[in-house]
């Protein structure tokens, strides 16, 4: 029976993470685990967490003794993880109960080394208002980059595949998730499970979101390139791909042909007859 290995990095969030717990302990899958990394909360978190899970061997949490950042404290959660399937999840979020079962059928009937899932946005209190319309079933080459993004949670994948790379990088702050699925999709198939099986939780946390986003679309540009570079890309689309990163925009300019519809065009062709 395979086993899932669910990896939550946790920073000032333990006030919502009964609700996280709560989708947890009613999944329809029983053979799974939980990693949970405090990254030197500043509030109470550490506190409610292990108040929460004190009682159930089936979730474990360490500490970072400082503040590190997202990328050190999600690629420490793999250190930890002993199930062949994992994914990340945040713990101001939650999974709909047959989260893990529907995922599990997919590699069980599949070849591949990931699989996706739409999500449900939803208010403060998890209250689900609409399913994120940008997720997408994408056709998988040397030349994708989930940019303009077409997939993000529920994102599963083989540890064994994650093995394989270099592994998340620990110096981003943000698009952490990215930098993880560029490098999975790098040695294998992906499946599309066309239903949200995630709730994500929009809730602004004191934090600015126009920085955050700024930021974000940065470490994002930078993932990219290390990306081309991994792939020895050297040039996109007559383009050259700059041997050294300078700014976002230059990035972001090699891809505006993928925005185009004749291109999304081409792509849904490839993916309906499995090109």
């Amino acid at each position: 029976m395979i086993k899932f290995s669910i990896l939550i990095a946790n920073y000032n969030n333990g006030k919502y993470f009964r609700d996280c717990y709560n989708s947890l302990i009613t999944q329809t899958y029983e053979n799974w685990e939980v990693i949970i990394i405090d990254d030197a909360s500043t509030d109470d978190s550490v506190e409610i967490i292990e108040a929460i899970i004190k009682q159930d061997p089936r979730f474990s949490i360490y500490h970072n003794t400082s503040n590190r950042g997202c990328g050190y404290t999600k690629r420490k959660c793999m250190k930890y993880a002993t199930g062949e399937l994992c994914a990340y999840l945040d713990p101001d979020d939650a999974l709909y109960t047959d989260a893990l079962e529907k995922t599990i059928n997919e590699f069980n009937e599949d070849d591949i080394v990931a699989a996706y899932s739409q999500m449900m946005l939803c208010n403060e209190n998890l209250i689900p208002d609409r399913i994120f319309g940008g997720t997408k079933q994408i056709y998988n080459s040397r030349y994708f980059f989930n940019c303009p993004t077409q997939f993000a949670h529920f994102f599963t994948f083989k540890k064994e595949t994650y093995l394989k790379t270099s592994g998340i990088n620990p110096n981003l702050k943000s698009a952490v998730d990215q930098d993880l699925y560029l490098k999975i999709l790098e040695h294998g198939s992906v499946k599309y499970i066309k239903e949200p099986l995630y709730l994500y939780r929009l809730h602004s946390n004191g934090i600015s979101q126009q920085s955050f986003k700024q930021g974000a679309k940065e470490s994002f540009a930078k993932v990219i390139h290390d990306t081309m570079k991994r792939r020895g890309i050297r040039t996109i689309n007559n383009k050259i791909v700059p041997e050294i990163y300078t700014n976002s925009q230059e990035i972001y300019e090699l891809l505006n042909y993928q925005t185009y519809k004749l291109h999304r065009l081409i792509n849904k062709v490839k993916v309906t007859f499995n090109i």
